[in-house]
């Protein structure tokens, strides 16, 4: 069962969409990218996924999301609604992971150390817009000051694995995936296979900071 939540920030009013699990010694934050909200399928998989290994996941709706705005605001608007959220994050005294997809993982990463996440899960992280490879946002991952995992598409536009930077993090590829992860038919691959990837990759690094 999944129980909402209003929070109230400084850019405005939040919606946390909490899956609660049993026994939990974790709680896995996610913030949506700025072209979808936390429909998308990789955060619904993680997200249940999850949940019944025993963490429990708060999916994060941005201000300007709850809103009905089309258009995301500026990085310090968004890493402002994620500050705002934090504290309801933190209030069952578990360590808290900071994750998102694209923008989201953004966020995520820049603030995870101010804030204390116990680590930064990175769903399609958009190393640089599209076609701009010198347009680079590897500080923002480089500089994340806890450990940090990186699930990204073999064919994702803002960022091909071989793209990115050596550093401090893990990285896992989901074969063919593009920045929603979706794979062409002809690679012969299954969304439920690829999102079993996707979880699986997840997981595992999640167990790793439970114990």
């Amino acid at each position: 069962m999944s129980r909402i939540e209003i929070v109230e920030t400084d850019a405005g009013e939040a919606r946390v969409t909490w899956h609660a699990a049993r026994s939990a010694r974790l709680v896995l934050g996610l913030g949506h990218g700025a072209g979808g909200g936390i429909e998308a399928r990789d955060l619904q998989a993680v997200a249940h996924t999850l949940t019944a290994e025993g963490v429990t996941v708060a999916l994060v709706e941005q201000p300007w999301r709850v809103a009905g705005k089309k258009v995301a605001p500026a990085p310090r608007t968004l890493d402002a609604g994620w500050r705002g959220v934090w504290p309801v994050l933190a209030k069952p005294g578990l360590p808290v992971v900071a994750g998102g997809r694209s923008a989201g993982a953004r966020v995520a990463c820049r603030t995870a150390a101010e804030l204390g996440a116990a680590g930064a899960l990175a769903l399609s992280f958009p190393l640089h817009p599209p076609g701009r490879p010198e347009k680079s946002r590897a500080d923002e991952l480089l500089g994340a000051g806890v450990p940090v995992l990186v699930v990204q598409g073999g064919n994702d536009p803002f960022g091909k694995p071989p793209e990115f930077p050596e550093g401090a993090y893990e990285l896992v590829e989901v074969p063919y995936g593009d920045h929603g992860f979706a794979v062409p038919k002809r690679a012969g691959v299954s969304e439920s296979e690829t999102l079993r990837v996707i979880t699986d990759a997840v997981w595992d690094w999640a167990r790793g900071l439970r114990e």
